[in-house]
Formats: structure tokens, sequence, C-alpha cells
């Protein structure tokens, strides 16, 4: 199911365009990390991606400290989104949802940037809620949450901010949102916290402890350790931090996402890889395939966030996914011109067309 949903056409966008009856649906998240595009068009079940585009832009550097954006970074991001709105025009993109999370809503110039944004290139950003963020990614994540559990974990490690999810998967049914736990701590705030390059063992733990601290009250809310011990629930993960992880598992020179997005780890192989690149020196991480020099700070913090979940909820596997909020993005902008409105989305959300 999860192929046909998402299925990557693998020649030439704009010659693959120009074949294309359907019309084409945009979707940009802007992180606090990354700015992501997806560009897509409508088919039997689901979507059929066209084009992408993904660039490490670090939009909330400093803003834990600071609390506003800094020009060097709105600069940097600016650029990536022209990208975008090149992308979106070159394919004449029918309609293009655009939304921003934890960076422009912990920044106190956040919207002041976005107003920029738009002056420049055109596209309107919305600032949604964590628990909107929540649900797009839930609606993003349906494919790979319709596997015969009743109950998913579902998280999403960003770079300001983490989200957990606990939701109802029935067979017959879109997943339900049961409850959503959202907390101020991502891979570059804790960088950023505990300072990049090697990080001492007693760090790294004072890290999991507090992150534990976080979900011990929305695990008992929920019951979640005793759904966990009737073994009907499965956990999935949607992160650069697990993405990773599946590709170093799998032992990729190269990342792959036909391979990682699904892919089921092992938590005995989550721990020792992590332990692993706990007791690298940053300089042999920025060298590792798959992690590069952008993300080499960034990757142990993930791993740090990573094992508190793990060690909250003690499942024997974790499923990798490539995907979550710009596919739930998109499965709105689809399913609101065939005149159906799903949960996740509000009536008050902000859709433009690229002119």
């Amino acid at each position: 199911m999860s192929r046909n949903i998402y299925r990557r056409n693998a020649r030439n966008p704009a010659r693959r365009r120009r074949h294309a009856d359907g019309p084409v649906y945009g979707a940009i998240d802007l992180g606090t990390n990354n700015c992501r595009l997806l560009l897509a068009e409508p088919a039997e079940q689901g979507f059929r991606v066209i084009d992408g585009f993904s660039r490490i832009v670090r939009l909330g550097e400093g803003v834990s400290k600071t609390g506003y954006l800094s020009p060097a970074a709105m600069d940097r991001t600016l650029e990536a989104i022209q990208v975008c709105a090149s992308k979106a025009r070159r394919l004449n993109a029918r309609k293009i949802r655009c939304i921003a999370t934890e960076a422009c809503r912990r920044a106190k110039n956040g919207a002041e940037f976005l107003a920029r944004v738009e002056h420049e290139t055109g596209l309107a950003f919305e600032i949604i809620t964590p628990e909107m963020e929540a649900g797009l990614t839930v609606s993003g994540c349906a494919p790979l949450l319709r596997n015969g559990y009743k109950r998913a974990l579902l998280f999403d490690i960003g770079g300001g901010s983490t989200e957990i999810m606990w939701v109802e998967t029935p067979r017959d049914r879109a997943p339900q949102t049961l409850g959503v736990l959202s907390f101020p701590m991502g891979v570059v705030t804790l960088a950023e916290d505990y300072g990049h390059g090697t990080v001492t063992p007693e760090i790294y733990d004072r890290i999991r402890t507090d992150i534990a601290g976080q979900l011990n009250p929305f695990c008992k809310r929920h019951s979640i350790r005793d759904a966990i011990a009737g073994n009907t629930v499965q956990m999935l993960g949607t992160s650069g931090t697990v993405t990773t992880l599946g590709a170093i598992y799998l032992g990729l020179d190269r990342y792959d996402r036909s391979r990682v997005d699904g892919l089921t780890i092992p938590f005995d192989n989550i721990r020792a890889i992590s332990a692993k690149l706990a007791g690298m020196d940053e300089g042999i991480r920025r060298q590792m395939p798959c992690i590069g020099s952008e993300r080499a700070d960034l990757m142990l913090m993930g791993c740090a966030i990573l094992g508190a979940i793990c060690d909250r909820w003690p499942l024997p596997t974790l499923r990798a996914a490539d995907r979550g909020i710009r596919e739930g993005l998109l499965m709105g902008l689809i399913n609101g011109d065939h005149h159906q409105t799903p949960a996740s989305i509000g009536d008050d959300t902000i859709v433009a067309t690229v002119g």
C-alpha cells in the first residue's frame, strides 16, 4: 500500500510533468533545522511525487537563547524558500500549503520573518500549533500504521521540539489521535544547550533523564505501558535521527529512501548503534556515510532523545518512516479538492496558489 501512495518518479521532474494529466500540488514544511518541499500529482491511491527539495537551514539557531531568529539564519532560509517557489512555479503547481513550526512559534520575530518571505517569494506561511503538527504527521504516516496493531506510538524528533502521538489504528478507518505530547527539546536546541562536539557519558545520560521526565506523565495518563504489555502497540519514528539510524543499520554508503521508509529496526540494534555514535569523536561522525558534516553534531542529540523514548516504552522494534508533515499536507490539499476534509486539517488553514 505504501508504495502506491508515495511513488517517486525517477525521470527528470520537468519532463515528467509535461506528460502528466493531473494538477500538481505542493507542500513546504519549514522547521527549526530543515526546509522541505514536495510537489506531487494525484494518483489512484494517494499521490505520485514529481519533485522534492530539502535543505538544512538551521532557522532556529540561537532562538532558545536570544528569543529571535538571527539575520544569517533568516537569509539562509529565505534562499531555500526561493528555490521552493521556483520549483513550484516551474511545475505550475495548482495549490501549495506552507507551514512553519517550532522556530517560528518561539521566535519573537517569527511572524515578521514570514511576512518578509511572502513579500519576496509570494508564498504565504502559516505557523501551526503542536497539535496541528501532530495531526499532519499522523495523516502523512497513515499508510505505515495500518498493519494489524490496535495502537501506535508515533514520534517526530525535530530541531526545536519533539512530538509524540498516541494513536488508535483500526483496520477499517483512518488512524485516530488519542493524545499528543509536545516538549521544547529537539536536536538543535539540545546541541546549543549542551555544546557541540564530543558529549561526555554524564551529559548524555542527563539529557536522557530530562527527557524521561517529560514522557512519564503522558505514559501514565494513557496507560501506554499496559497496552505494550498486551502486545497491541507498534512504534513508528519519523525524523532524520531515525532514518539515519536505519541507513546505518543497513550499512548503506548512500541514503536510499526506498530501503529505509517502512524499515523495521530491532531495539537492540538501535541501542548498539547509538552507543557507538556516542563514543565517537565528532570528526569521525562527520565522515560516516548518511551523516555528514551538517548533521554530525545533531545526530548524537537525536540518539539521546530516541534512547529516552525506547527506555520508557521498551518495544522489540521500531519502524522508520521517511514521511510525515508534507505528506499530510498534500493529502489534505488533494482530498480538499475532492470535497473531503480530513480531521487533521482545520478550516482556517492557509492554502495559496503560486503565481
